[in-house]
């Protein structure tokens, strides 16, 4: 097991510690909690999933300032959004066990439903078809156990994939997609064979996984706990020595010996140019990390409730992160 620095959040102040003062709230956020954000790969407008049954559209300048430009809604909670890789289109799904889109670039007021599975759709992704790369598919992560990819253009899947257990979290980069199961388990897809596994494991890490998502270079991926760790872990064989965990989101009470409040990762962002990546969780902290030096690069203090979700913009310039206040009266979303 190899340790950043530091394992727990109360940490020393110094000249890696972080000052919330000057980050942004979103203009309107949504009604009820966040579950998940994701910004476009071709512009500055960040999608947001909430529990109000609704997916808004925000554009983001350079300032961090915000507007809100779309908004549609589903038949239950909303837990997970994706863009299409020209950013034309915003796809949610949740609860209602359906994905729906919604077309931007025709000026679409009402969405289409384009997935539907036998229980709640926890995650969703875009993605070029390898077959044609001109064409966008959709890839849906259901709580019934199975991962569906579905040609927009059709009412039925094209291909599943029978996991093990409840797809509890998803994530994909270029040709790699990671699908993470109940019971720990780790599912590689190589997207030239997306109806295949093409390797799985159980995860290094000994409890329930939150979260997965791959490097910046999709050579393998970050995956998070509820245990108040991440793990690194490379896609090949060969690489197998560069794995290693480490405890992030603890904290030692003062005053205290061998005691440790833990909390869950929830969410994992690798930057787009850089390869640095964010861990957030419920103790309401998010930190940056450089995986090949093994060192925390900058730890920010609790934002008073649980982060759900975080995104890097396409640049890395902007990083957005959904914080849930423990009354839960109120829900922000900070850049």
């Amino acid at each position: 097991m190899a340790l950043f620095g530091s394992t727990t959040t109360n940490t020393a102040a110094s000249n890696t510690a972080g000052d919330l003062s000057k980050d942004v709230a979103l203009t309107s956020p949504p009604e009820d909690s966040i579950s998940h954000l994701a910004f476009s790969s071709v512009s500055d407008h960040l999608a947001v999933a909430s529990w109000d049954k609704k997916v808004r559209i925000y554009e983001i300048n350079e300032q961090g300032q915000s507007e809100g430009k779309a908004l549609f809604e589903h038949e239950a909670p909303v837990l997970s959004c994706c863009w299409a890789p020209d950013g034309t289109k915003v796809v949610g799904a949740g609860v209602d066990k359906a994905a729906r889109m919604l077309d931007l670039q025709a000026n679409a007021t009402t969405p289409v439903q384009v997935a539907a599975h036998d229980a709640p759709i926890r995650c969703c992704a875009m993605i070029q078809n390898p077959g044609n790369t001109a064409q966008s598919l959709l890839v849906t992560g259901s709580w019934d156990k199975t991962v569906k990819f579905w040609d927009l253009r059709q009412a039925t899947p094209i291909g599943t994939l029978e996991c093990q257990e409840r797809v509890y979290t998803m994530d994909v980069k270029n040709k790699l997609l990671v699908i993470g199961t109940a019971d720990r388990y780790i599912n590689i897809v190589n997207l030239d064979q997306p109806t295949k596994f093409y390797k799985t494991m159980q995860s290094p890490l000994k409890y329930q996984t939150r979260v997965v998502s791959c490097f910046t270079d999709a050579t393998g991926f970050a995956v998070g706990s509820i245990e108040g760790r991440c793990a690194i872990q490379y896609v090949e064989d060969k690489d197998a020595s560069s794995n290693f965990s480490f405890k992030c989101h603890r904290e030692n009470p003062p005053n205290t010996r061998d005691v440790s409040n833990v909390y869950a990762v929830n969410s994992i962002a690798f930057h787009p140019v850089h390869g640095t990546f964010s861990t957030a969780g419920s103790d309401g902290t998010f930190h940056f990390w450089d995986k090949d030096a093994k060192h925390r690069l900058k730890g920010y203090p609790s934002v008073g409730g649980t982060i759900s979700s975080s995104a890097f913009n396409k640049t890395g310039n902007i990083f957005a992160y959904a914080a849930i206040p423990i009354t839960r009266r109120r829900r922000r979303i900070r850049l």
